[in-house]
């Protein structure tokens, strides 16, 4: 029995919500309504809502549906219509060009494995603008064009409906980035959970938009289980019925945690207060039920348990130790040799590394206090400004 095109377009989603590669875009997915359009020629978004043209998606394969679908959805997390405004009232065919070829390069690049994902033909692409905003093209097609040397190769694959997210008043829009916000942040942290990938474009846009204090308590209400209802003990119902396992309320209270600070020679005493500043004040809005805080360098130089209502004297009752090197894998071997059961780690450091560890175990965040070395091979980071 042929699939409608309804549930072609909801197949699609829940594939793209189950792969590994692309599971952080869930949260983006579940933004906005889904809208199936028999005079649409092809599809198009506001910047919040996606509608599809009937006879357009009968004419793809299932790996090019994806590929629409996740180009509509990328319009959504990077905010192009709300963000770009002024590149659509100075020229809107350029405008359109610029966000489809950032887009579309990012797309390329899934095409790659095992046609999961494909991007439908003759969509614009051109690699001299990889790397680039969609501002950054812009300025670039427009010196094209005007030195009459054309606008890029390739054709439009949607319609960016401008007028539509211009008639979106501030309330709504203000609204649309937070829910953005917290999409983003919920797809990382799904993935990061689960196994998937986060690509550099998600932590981009979290250190962007983002207060990193903000951050650290929703990494750690998200994938810690409280003591009531929280996020992975209690899914979503809208999707169990589609068997996919997403997040739904966060819990007011947490489990054990376990916070590893970075004490080597390349660590200020001013960075180690920081930390254990904003370390009091995550206590103070989570509530975790214990503590376990680890200094360490080469290996953990100290080792300190808090449980609640010790956490108001742990700046002054702490004792930093360590000085030396740096080996990140000192913190999950001593974990595991411990027998602690944290529900998550949060380690910090200034990223001065020689690697990232592994058999961590548990979800991780990183909180680099610096911005001058390479992002962690995995788990969640944030950036201390």
């Amino acid at each position: 029995m042929e699939l409608s095109v309804e549930d072609r377009i909801c197949k699609a989603h829940i594939s793209l919500m189950q792969d590994k590669r692309t599971l952080a875009y869930s949260g983006i997915l579940m933004v906005g309504k889904t809208i199936v359009d028999d005079y649409c020629p092809t599809a198009a978004t506001n910047g919040r809502d996606v509608i599809y043209g009937t006879d357009f998606v009968k004419s793809l394969t299932d790996q090019e549906l994806r590929g629409l679908i996740l180009h509509e959805n990328k319009h959504k997390m990077y905010m192009h219509l709300i963000l770009w405004r002024k590149l659509y009232e100075e020229d809107e065919e350029l405008a359109n060009r610029a966000c489809d070829f950032v887009i579309n390069l990012e797309i390329k690049d899934l095409d790659k494995y095992e046609q999961f994902i494909k991007l439908p033909n003759d969509g614009y692409i051109d690699e001299k603008y990889r790397g680039l905003d969609s501002g950054e093209v812009f300025k670039l097609l427009k010196e094209d064009k005007k030195n009459g040397k054309g606008y890029g190769k390739g054709q439009p694959l949607d319609e960016h409906q401008w007028k539509g997210a211009k008639q979106m008043d501030e309330t709504e829009k203000k609204t649309l980035v937070k829910e953005i916000d917290a999409a983003i942040r919920t797809g990382a942290l799904l993935a990061s959970k689960q196994g998937g990938d986060v690509d550099r474009s998600f932590e981009e846009m979290m250190q962007s938009k983002v207060d990193w204090k903000e951050q650290l308590r929703e990494f750690v209400s998200t994938v810690c289980i409280g003591k009531g209802s929280s996020t992975w003990a209690k899914p979503n119902r809208r999707w169990l019925q589609q068997d996919m396992y997403i997040p739904s309320q966060v819990s007011e209270s947490i489990g054990s945690i376990c916070v590893g600070i970075d004490t080597s020679g390349s660590i200020s005493s001013q960075d180690i207060t920081k930390a254990l500043m904003e370390l009091v004040a995550l206590c103070d809005t989570c509530t975790p039920e214990r503590v376990d805080l680890l200094y360490w360098d080469t290996e953990v130089a100290a080792h300190e348990t808090y449980f609640e209502g010790d956490y108001d004297g742990l700046v002054r009752s702490t004792k930093p130790k360590g000085g030396g090197g740096t080996a990140v894998q000192c913190v999950p071997d001593y974990i595991k040799d411990k027998g602690l059961k944290p529900q998550c780690v949060i380690v910090i450091t200034d990223g001065y590394c020689s690697g990232w560890g592994t058999d961590w175990g548990v979800p991780v965040l990183w909180v680099l206090v610096e911005n001058k070395y390479d992002t962690p091979t995995h788990g969640v980071t944030i950036r201390v400004d």
